[in-house]
């Protein structure tokens, strides 16, 4: 370590000079960062807030599924039952046109008149309250949102309910968050405990729900927030289990261990189906293009997309509502050749206009009906083709299933739990990772934004939805800092550093300076600035102008705790020091050292001229030459 450098000066000159008491050289003086805990009391009461508001989540997504088969029941039959019940065009015949029309109707003007928040299926509003308002969603939100989903559904709609509920289980946990003492980290926190615990009440997977917050919700990796996002989905799994039973959502027959030429079809099938997300993404906002072209106000937009629902409903009544039966039936091997090809084409067009009219509906099932039928024909083919290849239809129907979601929405690990967990088949997780996999690098590579973010950097706010540990983490201080450290003696006056400061042996790249005491201790920093005020006399000790305790950093600290640091002290260098008292100054750290750590992660982000062990050997062969 090379020795401190000091301007000249005469550590008598000016002994007899004050100093504040609270300037004294003591690490009780100093201000350092906090030390790192991962969890503390505060995780503790937000876990147990997180638990309340899973469980009232699983209790709206209930009551939510329940208004959706009152309303259908309603509509369709003109009964009075909260059963849930597919919607049916066999008792209003073509009359049943009108049924989606109206829903329509209802649902624009709440959106007009209500909260204009309401249009669309929930997920990317979410994503940007919590990156753009701190996790602040209106309370109207949680009344508007699952009432408007479930007239838009239970009056035909081709939506599933899953999108509404994120949104309405997230508003909750944000409002919770809102009425009680808590940090917008922790408000974030508990918004996606709410979203997660409504994923989980409507399919009863919980591991899907945490990982599909993570990976859209959060943008964190943390256990501070997952782990209260893990109990409220927990919890609200255990709801739904005393409500409805803990059977899966999908039940198809058991599943056999794929050979490795099936595997290889499945990752294949993976790969067509993620191009397929891309196009279904891009159809999507090119139809909602085409609105915004219509010379007439959005409030009208869901009468227009409610028409072809109707009409399209009456050539498969199949395509109308969640059509969650249509997804067990499709795994299953209920639904083949050209009677799955129909339910295909006409539930993609259908769902495709209505939600690009701006309406108030889920994304989740109607991609899990065409995904899985796009998996089980191409499984039908695959089988007729090559039935060397050992393929499975119904596990190609869950990979296709799993893979259009992967595709579309950039939750790769989401989208395989999922699948598992509605179906609990083990022997389609190797099927499912390989399929997935292949879906999430085509669609990343064809398209940078997911059908959740597109709508965001449309409107000028891009999300980048790849999380890394923070690279500041990662270095510590003593790897960064600078060791040629000029100080100042507390005693020298102003007169003899300006004298200093104007000849040119300065070093001018220094801005800041560590003040010390006759030991050796810290007492302060003080700037260029301060040194040329001109409200200080030339008389005046150095140690007379500081005016607040040090912020200083310590050698095991890491760059982000040193980067928080200057920031909440308003510095812009922080002396490093010895953690035992008498607190002696090793070294000093800078904004520009903090921005100069960064070489390396860009270092290993290049290709190298040579690879390290082609490297490694020239080396030796050319020593033994």
């Amino acid at each position: 370590m090379s020795s401190h450098a000091h301007p000249p000066h005469d550590s008598g000159a000016t002994g007899g000079l004050p100093v504040a008491p609270s300037l004294e050289p003591t690490l009780a003086t100093v201000h350092a960062p906090p030390a790192y805990t991962p969890v503390d009391g505060r995780v503790m009461v937000i876990a147990l807030v997180a638990i309340g508001v899973g469980t009232a989540a699983a209790l709206i997504a209930n009551l939510l599924t329940h208004l959706i088969g009152f309303i259908t029941n309603l509509a369709y039959y003109g009964r009075l039952s909260g059963s849930f019940s597919a919607p049916s065009t066999d008792r209003l015949g073509a009359w049943s046109v009108l049924v989606p029309i109206a829903g329509a109707l209802i649902v624009g003007l709440m959106a007009r008149y209500g909260a204009a928040a309401i249009r669309g299926h929930g997920i990317p509003e979410v994503m940007e309250r919590v990156l753009y308002n701190r996790s602040q969603i209106s309370p109207k939100i949680m009344l508007l949102k699952p009432l408007s989903a479930a007239i838009a559904i239970g009056t035909g709609g081709p939506f599933g309910a899953e999108g509404p509920i994120i949104a309405t289980g997230g508003a909750m946990g944000s409002l919770v968050g809102q009425l009680i003492h808590v940090t917008a980290d922790e408000r974030k926190t508990l918004l996606a405990s709410g979203a997660a615990a409504g994923m989980a009440a409507t399919f009863g997977s919980p591991v899907a729900a945490v990982l599909l917050a993570v990976e859209l919700l959060l943008f964190e990796y943390r256990p501070r927030s997952v782990i209260p996002v893990a109990l409220a989905s927990a919890v609200a799994t255990g709801v739904r289990a005393l409500l409805v039973g803990s059977g899966p959502v999908f039940t198809i027959p058991a599943l056999q261990q794929p050979s490795l030429p099936a595997l290889v079809a499945y990752v294949v099938l993976g790969g067509i189906v993620g191009v397929f997300a891309v196009f279904a993404t891009r159809i999507v906002y090119w139809i909602e293009d085409l609105y915004e072209e219509l010379p007439i106000h959005w409030m009208w937009w869901p009468m227009l997309g409610a028409v072809v629902v109707g009409v399209i409903g009456l050539l498969d009544q199949r395509t109308l509502g969640v059509g969650y039966s249509n997804i067990e039936s499709i795994i299953g091997g209920q639904f083949v050749g050209r009677t799955l090809l129909m339910l295909i084409v006409l539930k993609f067009i259908s769902w495709s206009v209505y939600l690009g009219s701006g309406t108030s509906g889920g994304t989740l099932a109607p991609l899990f009906t065409v995904g899985g039928g796009i998996g089980a024909l191409l499984g039908e083919l695959a089988t007729s083709i090559a039935p060397g290849l050992g393929v499975d239809v119904h596990v190609a129907a869950l990979v296709g299933m799993a893979s259009i979601f992967a595709g579309a929405s950039h939750a790769l690990l989401a989208s395989v739990v999922f699948a598992f967990e509605t179906t609990r088949q083990p022997m389609g997780l190797l099927p499912l990772l390989a399929g997935c996999s292949t879906a999430y690098l085509l669609a990343l590579f064809l398209m940078r934004n997911s059908i959740m973010t597109e709508k965001l950097a449309r409107r000028g706010t891009p999300i980048r939805t790849e999380y890394t540990a923070d690279f500041l983490d990662r270095v510590l201080v003593r790897d960064a800092a600078s060791r040629d450290v000029v100080t100042l003696s507390g005693t020298q006056t102003l007169r003899e550093l300006r004298a200093w400061m104007d000849t040119r042996n300065t070093d001018t790249t220094h801005q800041g300076f560590p003040v010390l005491d006759a030991d050796g201790a810290l007492l302060g920093v003080v700037t260029r600035r301060d040194l040329l005020d001109p409200r200080h006399s030339d008389d005046t000790a150095v140690r007379a102008i500081l005016s607040r305790r040090p912020a200083v950093v310590y050698e095991e600290n890491t760059l982000r705790e040193a980067a928080d640091h200057m920031v909440g002290a308003g510095v812009g260098r922080l002396p490093v020091v010895t953690r035992e008292a008498p607190s002696v100054v090793v070294g000093i750290l800078s904004r520009s050292d903090l921005l100069s750590a960064h070489r390396h992660r860009l270092d290993a982000a290049m290709v190298t001229e040579q690879p390290p062990i082609a490297r490694a050997w020239r080396k030796r062969m050319a020593r033994r030459g």
